[in-house]
């Protein structure tokens, strides 16, 4: 197989990467070793669109946030992402000590262009939040931080590539790069090489692994965990803006943020690992995120009870703590995008846009001419829960499958899980329509609709339920039909059982 641009890892930035060089008559494939788009870094965040006041501007990824949060709105606007933007961020303080801290940050944001922050008294800062924490005594307050869902701007991105010709492969892993006269041939993967003309390592948290495989590399990727809360629906107007604790030497503070969704977010922690496959949760660590943040803001919210998950993402810390973008320095034809941290998400067309400079100056004959049938956007998934009942009811007229609600938590229909089924980036298993869909992400977790999306994606896919994974490879869902295990022998009236 051949190509001429090889992308190396389906996050939110080589999405964005691939999504970005489809303008252009260029033949691209982007790898990705999971079972689908966003299984990373980019599905366990706090899904923030950061204004870039509490961001260092001297450095590339304080350069980069600012520059990709002026134009992250027309995008999603194009793609037909959902985005809430201005929504704003509210910095909570309890002590004097606090207000200091707030001062240099307000200084840091005015530095970075942010305007119409301004600090918060006691009265206002209640007034606008009213089930803060009475004793919160000082708030800052900044206008332009935005919240999204990280997976549907991942795929949409992915989409938008694929539409513009793009090809997408998923369980490919690279195994080896092929390098002949100090210049990149292509990639040995667990389905065959792939030659190209420039690869571009865009691999999270292998990044460091990937780079090492053309030649000695100057960093490390070091995962640093961080866990997260997700609280049910009914907590959605506990708040109204994003709320930071106050910041540390080594954080800029936990959050609590609305979701696009209408769930509540809290966390996240900040542990530094050896392992890239940890993403255990701990009672210790979620103890301590919930007495030191979550509870000390929101005292109203429970530490149990309608918390419907809690889960951990691992970042992408590079050990200079910045992100590396950059050609490889001795083998041509190689661009690594590496340490892609916070604010990474935020960041990712503006990542993108480097990139693309950064191959057009690999001079390798590529062809950089726009595309005369380019299309900047994708057609949009049909939402059921956000049309009005008479666009139901004409949808329903038209495909029947619309009216069969399989996710009674979020309202989602068979029409719904079949169209993500078949959409440009397929989803093929029972979390990656949990991601496209919601079905499996409210209250019950799937314990409703799971028997049922099974179901559906084993007549759409024409495969065995035993066939059906939960996130790719062999993490099949069910183990054996019942018909088929063997019988033991049961008691003293040689009733039969099952094992």
């Amino acid at each position: 197989m051949k190509t001429e641009v090889l992308i190396i890892g389906g996050g939110v930035i080589g999405a964005s990467i691939a999504h970005q060089l489809a303008k252009y008559n260029l033949d691209i494939i982007l790898v990705e070793k999971a079972s689908d788009v966003c299984m990373g870094t980019s599905k366990a965040n706090s899904a923030m669109i950061h204004s870039g006041f509490n961001i260092d501007g001297g450095t590339l990824k304080g350069k980069l946030a600012l520059a990709a949060n002026k134009v992250v709105k027309q995008l999603c606007q194009d793609l037909d992402v959902d985005l809430v933007k201005p929504l704003g961020s509210i910095t909570v303080g309890f002590e004097d000590s606090d207000l200091e801290k707030m001062k240099k940050t307000m200084e840091n944001g005015i530095k970075n262009g942010i305007q119409g922050m301004r600090l918060l008294d006691q009265k206002e800062l209640h007034e606008m939040e009213p089930h803060l924490n009475p004793e919160a005594k000082y708030g800052l307050f900044e206008p332009e931080t935005g919240i999204i869902n990280p997976f549907e701007y991942t795929v949409a991105l992915a989409e938008n590539a694929v539409i513009n010709g793009a090809k997408v492969m998923l369980d490919t892993e690279v195994l080896d790069i092929m390098i002949e006269n100090k210049t990149v041939k292509g990639v040995k993967t667990n389905k065959g090489d792939i030659e190209a003309k420039v690869i571009i390592n865009a691999a999270g948290l292998y990044a460091d692994k990937i780079a090492a495989m053309v030649e000695d590399i100057d960093f490390e990727i070091k995962p640093r965990k961080g866990q997260y809360f997700l609280y049910d629906k009914k907590w959605g107007n506990i708040l109204t803006y994003t709320i930071y604790s106050a910041p540390t030497k080594v954080s800029k503070g936990m959050i609590v943020v609305p979701t696009i969704d209408g769930n509540i977010l809290a966390g996240s922690n900040a542990e530094a690992l050896e392992d890239k496959t940890d993403l255990r949760t701990t009672a210790e660590a979620l103890d301590q995120i919930y007495t030191s943040t979550i509870s000390h803001l929101f005292p109203e919210l429970p530490r149990m009870g309608d918390v419907i998950t809690t889960f951990t993402g691992l970042r992408a810390a590079s050990s200079n703590e910045d992100f590396i973008i950059e050609a490889a320095k001795t083998v041509k034809g190689m661009i690594n995008v590496a340490g892609i941290q916070s604010p990474g998400l935020t960041s990712a067309p503006a990542i993108a846009v480097m990139v693309e400079e950064l191959v057009r100056a690999q001079n390798l004959e590529l062809d950089f001419t726009p595309k005369a049938n380019y299309e900047k956007g994708r057609k949009a998934p049909v939402m059921l829960a956000e049309l009005s009942y008479d666009e139901r009811n004409a949808l329903i007229e038209k495909e029947p499958a619309y009216g069969e609600i399989i996710c009674r938590c979020e309202s989602i229909s068979k029409g719904e899980i079949k169209d993500a089924i078949h959409r440009p980036v397929p989803a093929t298993n029972m979390d990656a329509i949990k991601r496209r869909v919601r079905a499996g992400m409210g209250r019950c977790q799937g314990g409703f609709c799971g028997p049922k999306v099974l179901d559906i994606l084993s007549r759409e896919l024409n495969i065995s339920p035993l066939e059906v994974t939960q996130k790719g490879n062999a993490s099949f869902v069910l183990a054996a039909r019942n018909k088929e295990l063997p019988l033991a022998e049961g008691d003293q009236k040689n009733e039969k059982i099952r094992i």
